[in-house]
């Protein structure tokens, strides 16, 4: 599981510079966060209970799915993605008590991401 933390601390800590780069953090639409609390409602107890292979399989999917140029996630898609990995933050913060301050940043960090944002980087793949 040490190898587990580094690659999280890692990522964690490549997605904290990124989004240290803007100035500043944008706010979510209404919509979006209504949109964000029913799918963490609706996902929330199947997420805490993830393996951390389940988990890992999600991240890469979703980094991999991110990336293809040929896909394009719906608003819904979206949100599930960051939603399930924002939840996982909270098994790692049980599971590692150490950790619970890097665990909730992590997670506000993903459920900070905008949909709006994730469309402009789509745009600027296909350039």
């Amino acid at each position: 599981m040490s190898k587990f933390l580094k690659i999280f601390a890692s990522l964690f800590l490549a997605f904290s510079i990124n989004s240290n780069l803007f100035a500043q953090t944008p706010k979510l639409s209404i919509d979006d966060l209504l949109l964000q609390d029913s799918i963490y409602k609706s996902n929330k107890k199947k997420v805490l209970n993830f393996s951390l292979k389940e988990f890992d399989a999600l991240f890469l999917e979703f980094f991999n799915r991110k990336q293809d140029p040929e896909v394009l996630f719906t608003k819904t898609e979206f949100y599930t993605y960051t939603v399930q990995i924002a939840t996982f933050s909270d098994r790692l913060a049980a599971l590692y008590p150490d950790q619970k301050e890097v665990a909730a940043q992590s997670k506000q960090d993903w459920l900070s991401e905008s949909y709006e944002d994730y469309l402009e980087y789509k745009g600027s793949q296909k350039k």
